[in-house]
């Protein structure tokens, strides 16, 4: 396995056979795997990124706290068959100001948007920047990000760039708990109940919960809750009649830390 840190080495690396890329922002654990194992599968050879984005943090968020392991994580991914690991330097990526940046579409300032502002203007940004260094024939996004996965399909699709979008289930504890990389910010007591978001969710998925009953069984727990919604699979407007396929996405905070997650029904 490689570690490449320059945007023109990666190129003359990426050229020779068609790739599958996963974008990371590092302190890996079995969720990232999976996407791997998926990638692997789409493409003989694979890449993966670890960049933790300044673009898509906001001035209170964890941006300096924010877990970097790169040396484990190259550990875990040369032992997951990886060809390639793009891991640059800020100066690398954003070798001065970035003045221009992907606008992405009115549902971006919605749902993760609304409370995380110019959020996804950062994300779209740096994948749109990745794609661009790296190349690939397939790029692997997971579903527990759900409005992520849905802006860079569109992203890819409105810029007309020559990739396929593939998306990974997500990959949850024994208890349903996502995996986050945030999920080591946890105290003990909030791991125990950090998985009540993913039943609460589920029970909206089902019809057993409306989603403002979500919200209120959230807060009666202690949670304070940003939004809990059902949305139309495809593009995250409000579902309407005949629209079947949906998605509850939900986030809110348990003590400091911020979980978000989603569930098709």
């Amino acid at each position: 396995m490689k570690i490449l840190r320059d945007i023109a080495e990666l190129r003359r690396e990426t050229g020779s056979a068609p790739l599958a890329f996963v974008p990371t922002m590092g302190n890996l654990h079995a969720g990232h795997l999976a996407l791997v194992a998926l990638a692997r599968a789409r493409a003989p050879r694979v890449a993966v990124s670890i960049f933790v984005n300044r673009l898509q943090f906001s001035p209170h968020e964890d941006f300096d706290r924010y877990p970097r392991t790169l040396a484990a994580d190259c550990e875990r991914l040369a032992a997951a068959g990886v060809d390639l690991v793009f891991a640059p330097d800020e100066q690398v990526l954003y070798p001065e100001p970035q003045r221009f940046v992907v606008e992405p579409p009115p549902m971006a300032h919605e749902l993760e948007g609304h409370f995380r502002p110019r959020f996804f203007h950062g994300v779209a940004t740096v994948v749109l920047k990745l794609l661009n260094c790296v190349q690939p024939r397939v790029a692997v996004f997971g579903k527990k990000d759900y409005q992520q996965l849905t802006i860079v399909r569109d992203m890819v699709r409105q810029l007309c760039l020559p990739v396929e979008i593939e998306a990974g289930e997500t990959v949850r504890e024994p208890d349903g708990l996502a995996l986050s990389s945030r999920n080591t910010y946890l105290s003990a007591a909030e791991r125990s109940e950090a998985s009540r978001l993913y039943r609460v969710l589920r029970e909206v998925a089902t019809g057993r919960l409306h989603a403002p009953q979500a919200v209120a069984t959230l807060e009666a727990a202690g949670w304070q809750p940003d939004y809990v919604e059902v949305r139309r699979r495809s593009d995250l407007a409000a579902p309407a009649p005949p629209d079947r396929e949906r998605v509850v996405l939900g986030a809110a905070r348990l003590g400091a830390t911020r979980l978000i997650d989603s569930v098709e029904c």
